[in-house]
C-alpha cells in the first residue's frame, strides 16, 4: 500500500533538470583554478543524520495514511497481513492484529491531529534509526514511534494518561533529540532494565526488590494488588491463579529530556493462566473480552489471556532520584486459549 513512486519521479525530474541544464547557452563558465583550489581545500558539509526531521514527517504522513486505508472494511485481500507486515512491528504487530481479529476485520479508525516530531540525531550508518511523535489520537494525546529496518514501521502507542504531560525533550540547535543507550548509567533506571522492573513492580508491588523504583499507580503496584486479589478468589473458588509479566524481545526507545533523566518507551507481555482444580464439574468462565478468540462461553480445565501493553515512562536522571511515574499506557488482549 505504501507508494513511494513520488520519490522516483523526483529523482527522475532533477536528473533531466540537470542534463538540460548542461545542454543549455546559460551554462555557468568552469570556475578558476583558484577557486578550484579554494573548493577542493574547503571544509566539507556534515552529513546529515540517518534520519532528517523532514523526512520524519513525511514517514510519520505516509504510515497513519496506510494504517488508515487498511483499516477501512472491505473486499482487498491481506489487509491484515500488510497491517502485520509493513505497517507495524513490535508490540504493534500484536495489538493491530488483535484490533482486525476482534472486530470481524473492522477496527476503529483513528482522528488525527498534527504531530509534534522528536527525531534522534543518529550517525548516518545507524542501522536501527527511530522518532517518536506527540500527536492528538481522537483527541487524546499519544505518543507514537516509528522504527526503520527494510522500511519504517510504527512500533509503539501509548496514550498519556490523565493529568500526565510529556516532559520537556533536550533538543539541540536545529532541533534534534537525543536518544538514551541501553545501559546508560547516568538515570535512575537504565533502558535496558525498564521492562524487568515494570514486570517485577507489576506482580509483587510494594513488596519486591524493585519497589519504590516505579511509582505507584494503576499499572504499576495496583496491577500486583488485583493479582494478589485474584490469586486468593481463584483458590477460593477451587482454581489456580496466576499473572505473568515479561519484557520479551520488544525494542526500548530512550529520549534524553531537558533535566538529565529519560523518557522510555517499551512494551510488556503479560500472561495469565486459570486452571482447574477439580477436574470436570468446575467451569472457567470465558470472559467477553476473549470471546473472538474462544467461542465456548465457559472451559474445562484451563484458560490462558495474553495481553501486549505499550508504556511510557519519565525516569528522573541519577542526580535527582526518585520513583518514575509511568505516564502513557495503551494495550489489549492480543491472544487467548484453552480447552
Amino acid at each position: 500500500m505504501r507508494a513511494y513512486g513520488r520519490r522516483g519521479v523526483l529523482a527522475l525530474a532533477a536528473g533531466l533538470l540537470a542534463a538540460v541544464t548542461a545542454c543549455t547557452g546559460n551554462a555557468q563558465p568552469a570556475p578558476t583554478r583558484s577557486a578550484a583550489a579554494a573548493s577542493a581545500t574547503a571544509s566539507p558539509s556534515p552529513a546529515p543524520p540517518a534520519v532528517t526531521r523532514a523526512e520524519a514527517a513525511e514517514e510519520f504522513s505516509a504510515i497513519i495514511a496506510t494504517d488508515d486505508a487498511l483499516r477501512v472494511k472491505s473486499p482487498l485481500e491481506g489487509r491484515l497481513d500488510m497491517v502485520k507486515n509493513d505497517v507495524t512491528t513490535g508490540g504493534q504487530s500484536q495489538i493491530a492484529v488483535a484490533a482486525f481479529l476482534a472486530t470481524g476485520y473492522a477496527p476503529p479508525r483513528f482522528r488525527w491531529g498534527a504531530p509534534t516530531l522528536y527525531v534522534p540525531r543518529f550517525a548516518p550508518d545507524e542501522p536501527a534509526p527511530w522518532f517518536s511523535a506527540l500527536v492528538t489520537r481522537d483527541g487524546r494525546p499519544a505518543l507514537l514511534t516509528f522504527t526503520k529496518s527494510d522500511r519504517w514501521r510504527l512500533s509503539s502507542a501509548a496514550e498519556l494518561l490523565p493529568g500526565q504531560e510529556l516532559p520537556k525533550i533536550k533538543l539541540d540547535a536545529e532541533g534534534y533529540a537525543s536518544a538514551v543507550a541501553p545501559d546508560d548509567k547516568t538515570v535512575t533506571i537504565s533502558p535496558q532494565f525498564i521492562g524487568p522492573v515494570h514486570a517485577s513492580v507489576a506482580e509483587t508491588g510494594t513488596a519486591g526488590v524493585t519497589a519504590g523504583l516505579l511509582a505507584a499507580g494503576p499499572y504499576t503496584t495496583d496491577v500486583a494488588e488485583q493479582i494478589a486479589s485474584q490469586r486468593e478468589k481463584a483458590k477460593n473458588d477451587g482454581f489456580s491463579y496466576d499473572s505473568i509479566f515479561s519484557a520479551d524481545n520488544y525494542p526500548v526507545y530512550a529520549l534524553r529530556t531537558e533535566d538529565g533523566g529519560a523518557l522510555i518507551q517499551y512494551s510488556l507481555t503479560r500472561t495469565t493462566t486459570t486452571t482447574t482444580k477439580t477436574a470436570e464439574d468446575d467451569y472457567i468462565p470465558v470472559p467477553e473480552q476473549a470471546r473472538w478468540a474462544i467461542t465456548t462461553p465457559v472451559l474445562r480445565r484451563t484458560l490462558k489471556l495474553i495481553e501486549t501493553h505499550q508504556y511510557a515512562t519519565a525516569v528522573p536522571p541519577l542526580t535527582t532520584p526518585a520513583a518514575a511515574p509511568v505516564i502513557a499506557h495503551d494495550g489489549a488482549l492480543t491472544r487467548a486459549s484453552g480447552q
